[in-house]
């Protein structure tokens, strides 16, 4: 093999050649610190579901460090023995998940009951901690996770302040953090009031706001894919792109969520958080380095240049499309349609599916439309970003294959599989001009056959080391509601309400009026 050949099979990865047989190395980001793990709302689905399964595969991989402390605090009478046996059928449930070292880690983790509300509890959870940092020398090092509603988050944060938990570096004590999940308020004056109520014990560094779409592998690859290849960046503007499509397509209905999804609809539950997160990945301009705050700084640039979604008619932009889910056909079964499920209202007039056409006023993408597009019981469980560029300006083939030369198209895929696809034009073999389009694949699946961290198990890692990357600024939530608030005041106040909302049937690709749209991205 050529020293060339020698290059060409390794990766550089955080400053380090890395061999591409053996990735092991960029799994691991150096030694953490020691810390507790403090779950609130652990006898939840998304403790049992996410959070302790993915800790558990971070302590099989090596990748959480030792000692930690897990404690999970709920209003459920569990103890020490039935909260880690409850945990280990969750985790047993995952087939992946080898189960052989489950005790070792189960000592690990502790239970202490409280009620939300209690001041009292919450001094005495503090009491606990320190005696744990004691007896396991997890230096004082706090990770509270607020695995709860969000109307639970300004009560909890206000105890851990009024208890003394949320000081950092005083008396010995190392750092602190608080992590929360979406949604971050439901409309702007929510979020401002959640954040001056976050900010009343915790500064914004130790504020650790969750989207975990931020950490699959095709999303953080983004980055890489625009800003480390030259034959992309060039081509990555309205000179070239005729338009971007983000799909994020669920099979799903809203199952046991009704009641949150009767406060929320689509527009909160995806387009403020997940949808708004990968455009901006996608239409930034690229930071001065790969750091935290430099890219964050420019994804709120690009929230910034964003024209007003409810005035399309001002702004000569398509309108937006809303619609809910009727009876139809999955996977051969019939299923509910969105006002005969559990918990809804008989006459709901919750959309559970949206295309918004955004258009980003700045020198990069002036005129370019972007397609945001969610919606429930659709066809199929898909999400994905296509790049469709514009047709070549001269076709010197017109006159010979009389029709038009199918313009490239860029695909990154997120689910079901993590990829990228290029399509382009090559000559059929023989002596007649006949062309079609090829497509150059990279699966994930397909090159590393090594371990992969899942979604919750990279934003704990990051948590744990600090790096904001990942997560959601305050300035970020604020930009985010104040392009949604002004539409969504309209779509829930405004005449005529029922008549916007488009029926589709489950199983279908969506609303007739976004159906050329929708085929034209996943079919």
């Amino acid at each position: 093999m050529s020293a060339r050949d020698n290059e060409m099979a390794s990766i550089i990865i955080q400053g380090k050649i890395c061999d591409r047989d053996n990735i092991c190395d960029c799994l691991t980001v150096g030694e953490l610190d020691p810390c507790a793990i403090v779950i609130f709302g652990a006898s939840g689905d998304l403790t049992a579901r996410k959070l302790i399964p993915a800790l558990y595969r971070m302590f099989l991989s090596a990748t959480l460090h030792d000692p930690v402390s897990i404690i999970g605090c709920a209003r459920t009478g569990y103890n020490h023995d039935t909260f880690r046996a409850f945990l280990q059928v969750a985790c047993a449930g995952d087939e992946i998940i080898d189960m052989a070292r489950w005790q070792e880690f189960a000592a690990r983790i502790f239970y202490f009951p409280l009620s939300y509300d209690s001041r009292q509890d919450f001094l005495e959870l503090a009491s606990l901690l320190d005696t744990l940092d004691q007896q396991r020398n997890t230096r004082g090092n706090r990770l509270f996770d607020l695995a709860l509603p969000p109307s639970l988050y300004p009560v909890v944060a206000t105890m851990i302040g009024e208890a003394g938990m949320a000081s950092q570096f005083e008396k010995g004590r190392g750092w602190s953090r608080i992590v929360i999940e979406k949604p971050f308020g439901r409309d702007l004056d929510s979020a401002l009031a959640l954040d001056q109520t976050l900010h009343q014990h915790f500064q914004e560094r130790q504020i650790f706001r969750i989207d975990h779409y931020l950490a699959k592998e095709t999303v953080q690859n983004i980055l890489t894919f625009r800003f480390a290849n030259a034959i992309f960046e060039p081509i990555w503007n309205r000179g070239y792109v005729e338009s971007v499509s983000i799909i994020a397509a669920e099979k799903l209905g809203v199952e046991h969520r009704a009641g949150y999804y009767e406060q929320s609809g689509v527009i909160r539950d995806m387009f403020q958080n997940h949808m708004l997160q990968l455009l901006s990945l996608i239409a930034m301009e690229p930071p001065s380095h790969f750091e935290a705050e430099r890219v964050r700084d420019e994804k709120i640039k690009l929230l910034r240049s964003i024209l007003p979604l409810h005035d399309h008619r001002a702004n000569n932009q398509e309108a937006i499309i809303l619609g809910q889910y009727g009876p139809g056909i999955i996977d051969g079964q019939h299923v509910l349609g969105y006002r005969q499920e559990p918990g809804v209202a008989a006459d709901s007039l919750i959309p559970t599916f949206a295309m918004l056409p955004v258009y980003v006023e700045n020198w990069r993408w002036q005129g370019v439309p972007f397609y945001l597009i969610s919606g429930k019981r659709m066809a199929r469980k898909e999400t994905q970003i296509v790049i469709q560029f514009k047709d070549v300006p001269h076709s010197l083939f017109r006159d010979i294959l009389g029709a038009r030369v199918v313009a490239n198209r860029l695909v990154l895929g997120i689910y079901p599989k993590e990829s990228i696809s290029l399509t382009f034009q090559t000559k059929n073999p023989g002596a007649r001009m006949c062309m079609r389009s090829m497509t150059m694949d990279f699966r994930y699946d397909d090159v590393y056959t090594g371990p992969s961290p899942e979604p919750y198990e990279k934003v704990l890692l990051d948590c744990i080391q600090g790096d904001h990357m990942l997560f959601w600024r305050q300035d970020g939530i604020e930009q985010s509601w104040s392009l949604l608030t002004p539409l969504l005041n309209e779509c829930e106040e405004c005449q005529g309400r029922a008549q916007r909302l488009h029926s589709y049937a489950a199983g279908s690709l969506g609303p007739d009026a976004a159906r050329a749209i929708v085929e034209n991205i996943i079919t």
